[in-house]
């Protein structure tokens, strides 16, 4: 298998990271789980998945500014790599390739 393959929930991570852009920390990222894909998901969920798709190359993370609302601690904010994005295409045309011609059946 290629290391480029995706559990559901990376896929999720991954699209999740995508829509919310400069936005995308881990709070963030667990709502909007929640609102788009209806997955009520643990925040310590989101950070090893966030952390597994670090360590394949797939998501990079950099500490933001201190805010006052957190007390005088950064956000972690993730965005996409070229090889996420790369990733993320691939599994969308494997999953369009399984899926056709399974609604003529039925």
């Amino acid at each position: 298998m290629p290391d480029t393959l995706l559990g559901g929930l990376q896929q999720l991570v991954l699209l999740a990271v995508l829509r919310l852009g400069d936005d995308a920390y881990g709070a963030r990222i667990q709502q909007e789980l929640e609102d788009r894909a209806g997955r009520v998901v643990a925040i310590s969920t989101v950070y090893v998945t966030l952390d597994r798709l670090e360590r394949r190359g797939l998501v990079r993370s950099k500490l933001g500014a201190p805010t006052p609302v957190r007390g005088g601690k950064a956000k972690r904010c993730y965005a996409v790599t070229a090889e996420g994005r790369a990733a993320l295409c691939e599994s969308r045309t494997t999953l369009n390739r399984m899926w056709a011609g399974v609604e003529a059946r039925g």
